[in-house]
């Protein structure tokens, strides 16, 4: 599954002269935590949140700290968000980002990396087409097991991996996958079950795979160890 399958395409977004007080009624009013910050092309320039409106609020008694309050706000790049007045002097860059063709996997892993509840979805010009969220990945993951089981055999072993789905038996029940059969190589037999990991739904992957390389080269230097149906 890839992150177009899940992102939100109906994108609130503002620009970067749009002043802090229409940032904080948007995000109250459509109850969400951040804008994407963008030019009159739809490129993104960072991204707007209730974190940054929280330093105009405590503002006042942090800078009366002095140095001390400066040095609690991390240096000047806070000093400059207490006396911002816009979206672009607020916003925090560069933008945590994704791409629509990359799998939901990888937004996933992006957002727990960067403690961030949503990715703007770019294109490869930079431009918005879309917002995926923590949210949107959870939905995925509650998905049947009839369907993890399609894009395990479609999207992965065949379309991915290009490995015959008739030398693999997939088994899929509440997200526990196992996986059986005989593939052409080692290399297949490991990359496979790491693939699987990552489809939105799967719980845990047990491997049962073969593989013929091996027996192969073994049989050729052993006459006697016998060889798999392949020929």
């Amino acid at each position: 599954m890839k992150v177009k399958d899940l992102m939100t395409t109906d994108v609130v977004s503002i620009g970067p002269e749009a002043s802090l007080k229409d940032v904080a009624g948007i995000l109250a009013e459509r109850r969400i935590s951040g804008l994407p910050v963008v030019d009159a092309e739809r490129r993104v320039l960072g991204v707007v949140s209730e974190a940054d409106i929280l330093y105009k609020a405590r503002g006042s008694e942090e800078k009366s700290g002095g140095f001390l309050g400066w040095l609690l706000l991390e240096g000047v790049e806070s000093d400059a968000k207490l006396t911002a007045r816009t979206a672009g002097e607020a916003m925090t860059t560069p933008v945590i980002s994704v791409g629509p063709e990359r799998p939901v996997a990888e937004a996933a892993s992006r957002m727990v990396e960067y403690g961030v509840n949503r990715l703007p979805v770019l294109d490869e010009g930079g431009k918005l087409v879309g917002l995926v969220s923590r949210a949107d990945v959870v939905r995925a993951f509650t998905r049947t097991d009839a369907e993890v089981m399609r894009e395990i055999r479609e999207d992965v072993i065949l379309k991915t991996l290009w490995i015959s789905p008739e030398r693999v038996s997939v088994t899929v029940a509440k997200g526990e996958v196992v996986l059986s059969g005989q593939v052409e190589t080692k290399n297949d037999a490991e990359l496979l079950p790491r693939f699987v990991e990552r489809v939105p739904g799967v719980v845990s992957v047990k491997s049962e795979l073969s593989w013929e390389y091996e027996e192969r080269k073994l049989a050729k230097s052993n006459p006697r160890v016998p060889v798999g149906p392949y020929r």
